[in-house]
């Protein structure tokens, strides 16, 4: 008498067939798709790329070559990328660091109050080489510094009615260092001030 195994082969394990059956065990996992390089599409071509990061960047707001080459360092363009960017960029005036300092100096000069020497530090900061800080710095009027400090002097003077004058001096001639005054003009300044509001500086 044959086994059952040896008269239907086909049969197998009648366990195994239960199993496939009610799907009791997973398939195996099929393999990724390969990658379809047609629908990835090409690579981002890094001069596009970068045209783009420079425009995004000057867009309502004027900006030095120094601060841009930093953004496109950041967003890793090639350096050479970069620099023929930027040149072109200078050539059509769309970077113009010499009309940036003089802006950057007209209207931060009245508007904060500042002196050349503190502009001098902020120009430095944005990358401007110094010969081209120097001639927009060279537009200030002394008059017009002067009085921004008498300004900015008469303006804390309100807040110093409670402390005396030798107190008020410190305070205002170290605001005025702080906005790039030198010690001459930050004195005599204070000094006037303070006789025009009835008090007598303090010497040092």
């Amino acid at each position: 008498m044959s086994t059952p195994s040896d008269a239907d082969p086909w049969l197998g394990d009648v366990h195994d067939g239960v199993a496939a059956w009610t799907r009791s065990t997973p398939p195996p996992p099929s393999a990724a798709p390969p990658p379809d390089p047609v629908a990835e599409g090409p690579a981002a071509d890094p001069e596009s790329v970068a045209r783009k990061i420079l425009l995004d960047q000057l867009t309502g707001q004027a900006r030095t070559r120094s601060e841009l080459a930093g953004r496109l360092a950041k967003k890793n363009v090639p350096d050479d990328v970069a620099k023929r960017l930027l040149d072109r960029f200078e050539e059509v005036g769309l970077i113009n660091d010499a009309a940036f300092a003089r802006e950057w100096v007209a209207s931060r000069q009245p508007g904060k109050g500042l002196a050349g020497r503190a502009l001098a530090q902020e120009l430095r900061r944005k990358g401007i080489d110094d010969e081209v800080a120097r001639e927009a710095l060279d537009t200030i009027d002394p008059a017009d510094e002067e009085q921004a400090a008498r300004l900015l002097v008469r303006k804390k003077l309100r807040s110093l009615t409670r402390v005396d004058d030798t107190t008020a001096t410190r305070r205002l001639v170290g605001m005025l260092a702080r906005k790039g005054y030198g010690p001459s003009m930050a004195f005599s300044v204070v000094k006037d001030e303070l006789a025009s509001a009835d008090r007598e500086a303090a010497e040092f």
